[in-house]
Formats: structure tokens, C-alpha cells, sequence
């Protein structure tokens, strides 16, 4: 009984290794495809026109999000 307690901890431990590995490899995929591009976009002088229509789309939201809260606080 002690040899597969060890064993089952081994198998978690390794299984929860190997998920972390994925994921990040995963995150850094998504990173070197569209977020560093995306950042570096945003740095130009002269921005692209998808990175002007998705900030004025985000200003929008952000105004009138804005406007709500200040119509339901009280005097």
C-alpha cells in the first residue's frame, strides 16, 4: 500500500507539472503571436486603423459605463 501512495503522488505531482508546462507554453504562443505585435503597433507614431477603431469602440464602452454610474449615485 505505500509503494502506490508514492506512486499516486508521484502521478499528481507529475500530471500538475506537465499541466502548468502546457499552459504556459500555451500563453507564451499566444503572446509571441498577437500581444507582442499588438504592443508594438501601439508604439508607432501612426497608428494602424483596426487599433483606432478598437480604441474608439473601448472609449465608448468606457464613457458610457461611466455615465451609468453617475446617474445611480445619490446626491
Amino acid at each position: 500500500m505505500d509503494a502506490f501512495g508514492r506512486t499516486v503522488l508521484f502521478g499528481l505531482c507529475w500530471g500538475f507539472l506537465w499541466g502548468i508546462g502546457c499552459s504556459l507554453a500555451i500563453l507564451y504562443s499566444i503572446y509571441l503571436g498577437g500581444y507582442r505585435r499588438a504592443v508594438k503597433d501601439s508604439l508607432k507614431p501612426e497608428k494602424p486603423k483596426r487599433y483606432t477603431e478598437v480604441m474608439e469602440k473601448v472609449l465608448a464602452r468606457k464613457a458610457k459605463a461611466q455615465r451609468r454610474l453617475l446617474r445611480s449615485e445619490p446626491l
